[in-house]
């Protein structure tokens, strides 16, 4: 098995999972990390938020031992408040601490924070400096590939970062003017890899066991992470460590086993935050668990107004009694 350390972490060189923002909780990160994501990382947290004691934000930080090795990211624009931020974050003792420089919504982006960043390299180079100052863990940082086509400027920034102190780079090759749309450009991650001599996360369109192995080979890159893959296909992870370690081509797990994941899924959202919050949370993740099945377009319907676990059970039963009586 392949490791990559990240400073004193060691992670399996399989595939991670990306941080993303109202999507991936406690229970979203369990599910995943059953299925073998080798490195968790938290929902955005606000720098400022927890600075002035947001209870909120501070269950975002929280974290159990079956999540490690697990990294909690930051958001911010002003080097003060990320060095407040991380010292509250010390007490919550996460294997790595990370800088988001690479989100691109405009509610992150116009006061400064998130892909803004690349284009003020010298106050990020004093935001991981004074991240690194103050925290008691390995310090990384994610990045895009610029801000816009005229301004491609990772490997250069990545240097940087890696001059203020920070032990990783996370690379995910889209301009913030992309946002999420075309095709991202691998040959950045590739190009901030030859840049800098600390571990490079390679991310962006791996969706598949083969995309993940194309990743590595092609950049060079020492990790792998994937987000929007892994909506409503967690095993994703399974397949990916499957493959990479022995060699074997994954098969497409049965109708019973997604919705057997899908169940306990919500199941542990429920546990994690009661059934009406839970129950809430858990329908965009039930409409994804549906896309692609036979009658997927009025159970994701459906879902939209999901009110109880036993209501989800009752559209189980539909499903699989739809595809056994076929």
């Amino acid at each position: 098995m392949d490791f990559v350390t990240i400073k004193n972490v060691r992670i399996k060189r399989t595939c991670a999972l990306s941080p993303m923002a109202s999507v991936a909780d406690r229970a979203y990160r369990t599910v995943c990390r059953e299925f073998g994501a080798s490195l968790l990382t938290s929902e955005m947290v606000s720098a400022k938020g927890l600075c002035y004691s947001s209870a909120k934000t501070e269950e975002l930080c929280l974290v159990t031992d079956f999540e490690r090795p697990y990294s909690i990211q930051l958001f911010g624009e002003e080097p003060k408040f990320i060095f407040d931020a991380v010292k509250i974050v010390n007490t919550y003792k996460p294997d790595i601490i990370d800088i988001n420089m690479g989100c691109p919504v405009p509610k992150v982006v116009n006061p400064g924070g998130g892909s803004a960043l690349m284009k003020t390299p010298e106050l990020a180079f004093d935001i991981v400096k004074a991240a690194v100052a103050a925290a008691d863990c390995p310090v990384t940082v994610k990045i895009r590939a610029g801000w816009d086509d005229q301004s491609i400027n990772a490997p250069e920034f990545a240097a940087l970062m890696e001059k203020a102190g920070a032990s990783a780079i996370a690379v995910h090759p889209r301009t913030r003017k992309q946002m999420y749309s075309g095709r991202s450009d691998r040959s950045i991650i590739k190009a901030v890899k030859q840049a800098v001599s600390v571990p490079v996360i390679g991310n962006g369109d791996i969706s598949t066991y083969a995309d993940c192995e194309r990743m590595y080979q092609e950049t060079g890159c020492d990790l792998c992470s994937l987000a929007r893959a892994s909506y409503g296909r967690p095993w994703v992870f399974k397949e990916i460590e499957d493959y990479l370690e022995h060699g074997i081509i994954p098969c497409e797990p049965t109708l019973e086993q997604k919705m057997e994941t899908m169940l306990h899924h919500v199941s542990l959202l429920i546990q994690t935050k009661g059934e009406s919050v839970g129950i809430r949370e858990a329908r965009k993740n039930v409409a994804w668990y549906f896309k692609g099945l036979k009658g997927a377009a009025a159970m994701r319907q459906r879902a939209g107004s999901l009110t109880s676990l036993d209501e989800l059970k009752m559209m189980i039963d539909e499903v699989l009694n739809a595809e056994n009586n076929d």
